[in-house]
């Protein structure tokens, strides 16, 4: 069993946050806050000029994370420094320019060595995936596919065959904390249950314990961002235990 597959044994929680936000040396103290939390996987969010995929809250922890002087490189190094205090996987969430322009081979080699799990790539479209797969796999890391809200034919076409999660979007649109989920998720994870044994998780928009405790009962693990970079933006280098609580809060009610 993969260590992402290991990580939904029970109802998994998945936290979010971008490297570099608003510095490395938070970043790492905050994703081992996660941990401690319970954080069952963790997403890490390399950070791109243009990240097309998300809401506000998202962008401006980019800005902040470039502005800091964040590299590729240097999340790798946040990676390698992680991997030598937990087991808890790792996924990176960027876009397909950083991945290319850095050189597939290279890139998933490095992730290898790292010890990153599985990424997800939101702009690679289902279609030109195989070019980027091919790689990933050589190197044993999971990409990841997003199903979104569309037709039942297309959702099946993307889990079939996926490897490491399925992540369900759970509304059209950005990133974001949304007051209300109104998709009919149930439907689509049975769609998803249908063609895959792969363990299905779902983001966008959650925020709330009552949320995260809805989501659970009919998936295989939640996700959340927002909030989690939402907490960052506002108590910067200080937000560790707002960070442990909030995650705290959020896994006990998915338990």
């Amino acid at each position: 069993m993969s260590k992402i597959k290991e990580a939904f044994k029970n109802k998994a929680f998945i936290g979010f946050l971008t490297a570099g936000d608003p510095d490395m040396e938070s970043s790492e103290k905050y994703i081992l806050d996660m941990i401690r939390a319970g954080a069952d996987l963790i997403e890490i969010g390399i950070p791109f000029s243009d990240p097309v995929a998300e809401g506000e809250v998202i962008q401006a922890a980019t800005l902040r994370a470039l502005k800091s002087g964040t590299t590729v490189d240097k999340v790798f190094s946040l990676v390698e420094s992680l991997r030598k205090k937990t087991d808890v996987p790792f996924v990176f969430l960027t876009y397909l320019n950083p991945v290319f322009n850095y050189g597939y081979d290279i890139f998933f080699a490095k992730c290898q060595k790292a010890g990153v799990e599985g990424i997800i790539i939101p702009d690679l479209p289902y279609e030109e995936k195989n070019e980027v797969e091919t790689v990933a796999d050589k190197y044993g890391v999971d990409l990841i596919p997003l199903v979104a809200p569309t037709s039942r034919d297309r959702v099946q076409k993307i889990a079939k065959g996926a490897k490491g999660f399925v992540y369900i979007v759970s509304s059209m649109g950005v990133t974001g904390v949304r007051k209300e989920i109104t998709t009919d998720l149930e439907t689509i994870v049975k769609a998803v249950k249908e063609v895959t044994d792969t363990p299905c998780a779902i983001g966008f928009g959650i925020s709330t314990p009552e949320q995260a405790q809805k989501i659970a009962s009919i998936s295989d693990g939640v996700i959340i961002g927002s909030a989690i970079v939402r907490i960052i933006a506002q108590y910067g280098k200080n937000a560790s235990d707002k960070v442990y609580s909030y995650v705290k809060s959020i896994k006990d009610a998915i338990r």
